[in-house]
């Protein structure tokens, strides 16, 4: 495994120099953020990835950024953990752009986060909903919460989330696909071995 380089935290610090450049420059904001206009300035379907409508939400992403991210990069290493992170955002910012008028967060790339561990690592126990649950269980939900979402109005993207996740999980197919985990095998003890422990502690001829 090559050495972490913890893009993760790397991240986590730009996202908070974005958020308080936005709040003492507004025009910053309105030149980034997602919105109509990103077919023509495709630069938005990056830069909105770092930029937050309020604390709450910044400090929201920050812990699930955070955890989940230095879990993956520490499973799949920091380049490839970059790649998700990135691509995930991308994408989902790609087909949301379609169904809001404007959007901004990094939830895109980190639910892709979420999706591409949950692939990777199933059964790792994390503290969701108030309570420790298995990877997949906690994803599943959060699939289910942001699915009701999208017919529920609100300033939350949740068709970005669910984008998101799914092309983590397509990443996280390709990573176990092409790494698989290895198999473990049966130690195999030597038949005169067995007959001499027999004899000695079983009684046996």
């Amino acid at each position: 495994m090559p050495k972490l380089k913890f893009y993760t935290l790397w991240i986590a610090l730009i996202l908070v120099v974005f958020f308080s450049v936005q709040n003492i420059f507004p025009v910053f904001e309105s030149a980034l953020i997602l919105n109509q206009s990103s077919f023509t300035e495709p630069w938005r379907f990056l830069t909105s990835m770092f930029l937050h409508g309020s604390l709450l939400h910044l400090m929201f992403n920050l812990l699930a950024l955070v955890f989940f991210g230095l879990a993956l990069e520490k499973t799949i290493g920091s380049e490839k953990f970059l790649g998700v992170y990135l691509i995930s955002g991308i994408l989902a910012n790609l087909i949301s752009v379609n169904f809001y008028p404007s959007s901004l967060g990094a939830s895109g790339a980190i639910m892709g986060i979420i999706g591409c561990l949950t692939i990777i690592k199933p059964l790792m126990n994390v503290w969701a909903f108030g309570m420790i649950m298995p990877m997949f269980i906690a994803s599943i939900i959060w699939v289910i919460v942001d699915s009701i979402g999208i017919f529920m109005p609100s300033n939350i993207g949740h068709i970005a989330h669910l984008s998101g996740i799914l092309f983590g999980g397509l990443f996280g197919i390709y990573y176990r696909i092409k790494n698989p985990e290895p198999k473990t095998h049966k130690i195999r003890v030597p038949e005169h071995l067995m007959r001499r422990w027999e004899t000695l502690y079983m009684g046996g001829d």
